[in-house]
């Protein structure tokens, strides 16, 4: 229970710690001040300038939101985006990596394994709009390969008081 209270806070501060940061100005540094140590560093995305640099920080499975805030090669925060987003999630297709989708969406709140259908399935917990309370979830399925099957977005069980397995 306590690191749940832990984590609820983390996630609780996440607007101070991002109205503390600017892009362009902000340095490597001041995130990590801000942030702690990322979940994950992805190299630079095709479209951002060689020596880029971007950092996950993963608000699953508790939260609503995944950050991803890129160190461009001069040592400065030159983006910082919640990524668990509408915008985002049509931009994962069928075919797709997974390792794409990780770098997209970031850790995922849930995967499970499906033996019989040889399906492997992630999960992110999102709200739908900033403020909102209305708590959804985001699955892709992929085949043995890692590949992108199929997406879904589905009401969250437990923001409508319904236990996560029904």
């Amino acid at each position: 229970m306590g690191l749940l209270a832990a984590l609820m806070g983390l996630v609780a501060c996440d607007p101070q710690r991002i109205k503390e940061l600017e892009e362009g100005v902000s340095t490597e540094a001041d995130v990590k001040a801000r942030f702690g140590e990322p979940e994950q560093v992805w190299d630079a995305p095709k479209n951002a300038a060689p020596g880029t640099k971007v950092f996950e920080y993963n608000r699953q499975p508790e939260g609503t939101t995944n950050y991803m805030i890129a160190i461009g090669p001069d040592g400065k925060m030159s983006a910082l985006r919640q990524v668990l987003s509408a915008q985002n999630f049509e931009k994962i297709l069928p075919g797709m990596l997974a390792e794409d989708v990780r770098k997209a969406l970031g850790k995922p709140a849930k995967v499970a394994t499906f033996a019989l259908s040889k399906e492997i399935h992630w999960e992110w917990h999102f709200a739908d709009g900033p403020g909102s309370m209305d708590r959804k979830i985001f699955s892709v399925a992929f085949n043995p390969d890692m590949k992108v099957l199929t997406t879904a977005t589905a009401p969250d069980p437990r923001a409508q008081g319904e236990s996560p397995g029904r």
